[in-house]
């Protein structure tokens, strides 16, 4: 794996080093012949990318007609909710962007969480072609972390973390008394890119912990992250980068 830290000055450098990251990995796509697989990001900071990505010059470098979109995570709500993940994206993103409505792949928050899992699951297995046993790989990965070290909607002390065998998983999250449904560690190691978005003074103890500390993803759950053969970027403002401590590690823009 290798990983690269860059810190930007402003949330909106950040948006800018995000969309970057996102229009290079289609183009890749497109250069080796093959589809683009993206898995999006909810919560606030990626809905700043999104909206970027709809205007120039990013709008027109994006092959749309070559874009898969799915989800990393969904919350336990219908598709129209304003806390769906599907919704945030597709007012800020897809409903702006000529993106075939057949390549979108949402989570189907409004039914039972299991069943929600199972299904998505089926999806991904047919989506990728896959044959039992084996992980999609998606090209590009867009996660968050929150304040408590959790991305997608793997929480602290919750079993998905540890989650070996199923491609998507339901867990309980105790603190918001609900489930969530989200793709587990082995689909997120499985990706070739994997960029991290981070913003905000409320992350910084939990990003010093999770890029500087000892190994606890139980607690820190973004630190099952780790994917072997691919690339991860964590891009993170200024506000959230303050407690880190390795400056060789980070690169500032």
């Amino acid at each position: 794996m290798s990983r690269t830290i860059v810190i930007t000055p402003t949330i909106d450098e950040l948006f800018v080093a995000a969309a970057k990251e996102v229009v290079q990995v289609v183009v890749d796509c497109r250069k080796a012949g093959r589809d683009c697989r993206v898995a999006l990001a909810g919560g606030s900071t990626p809905r700043g990318l999104y909206r970027l990505l709809t205007g120039a010059p990013y709008r027109t470098q994006i092959s749309w007609d070559h874009l898969h979109v799915f989800w990393g995570d969904e919350r336990t709500v219908p598709p129209d909710h304003q806390e769906s993940n599907f919704r945030m994206a597709k007012e800020a993103l897809l409903s702006q962007v000529p993106l075939p409505p057949n390549q979108i792949f949402r989570i189907e928050g409004e039914i039972p969480a299991d069943e929600a899992a199972a299904r998505y699951e089926t999806v991904l297995q047919e989506q990728f072609n896959l044959s039992s046993g084996e992980v999609p790989q998606f090209d590009l990965i867009l996660l968050g972390m929150g304040p408590d070290g959790h991305t997608a909607s793997l929480f602290p002390g919750t079993p998905a973390v540890a989650e070996s065998k199923t491609l998507v998983s339901a867990p309980w999250v105790e603190k918001l008394q609900t489930h969530r449904v989200t793709l587990t560690p082995p689909v997120l190691n499985a990706a070739k890119h994997v960029v991290f978005l981070v913003s905000g003074v409320d992350k910084a103890t939990a990003l010093q912990v999770v890029l500087e500390g000892p190994a606890d993803p139980a607690r820190y759950p973004a630190q099952v992250v780790n994917p072997p053969s691919g690339h991860m970027v964590w891009l993170v403002n200024q506000d959230a980068a303050g407690l880190l401590k390795r400056e060789s590690t980070a690169s500032r823009v």
